[in-house]
């Protein structure tokens, strides 16, 4: 009788935290990436940042624009890695029309929210997002120490 070992890591490879703090995030599609065998090995080391990366489209693609990648020492040396490359990413037809009509609004942009592993596909978030004004970031940092705030006087309201 064997016994399967559960592994208890997480899915998430990086997140784009300054997103949701930039921008209102009004529509989120999970997409597929088109990687080389090295970005697949870094992913899984954690080698990769999308704070600042977005989406572009070109003759009817999606790509991912700003994403680094960062090769491993111990990758292949046959091949010549670049870390900031532009990927493509893998949606549907319907997807791509949808976010192709709704980014060409006034005011409208699409970023990387997340990306993660789903079974052995490595996944990105995206989003469709308008640009915060300062005064809506002021009210965002506000509504969030309120809901401390608030926290706080109700553990203590509940002792006793």
């Amino acid at each position: 009788m064997t016994k399967k070992k559960i592994k208890v890591a997480s899915n998430t490879i990086a997140l784009n935290k300054r997103a949701r703090h930039d921008y209102f995030i009004e529509d989120e599609i999970e997409a597929g990436l088109s990687l080389q065998g090295w970005e697949v090995k870094s992913m899984r080391a954690g080698k990769a940042n999308i704070s600042d990366s977005y989406v572009v489209f070109n003759q009817g693609e999606a790509y991912l624009f700003g994403a680094t990648i960062q090769p491993l020492s111990v990758a292949s040396s046959h091949i010549v890695c670049d870390p900031t490359r532009t990927r493509k990413l893998l949606l549907n037809q319907r997807e791509l029309d949808t976010l192709f009509g709704k980014a060409n609004r006034d005011g409208y942009t699409i970023v990387a929210l997340s990306l993660y592993w789903k079974n052995a596909w490595a996944k990105l978030k995206i989003g469709l997002a308008k640009g915060k004004k300062l005064h809506d970031k002021r009210e965002d940092i506000k509504d969030r120490e309120w809901q401390v705030q608030k926290d706080r006087i109700m553990k203590h309201a509940n002792r006793g």
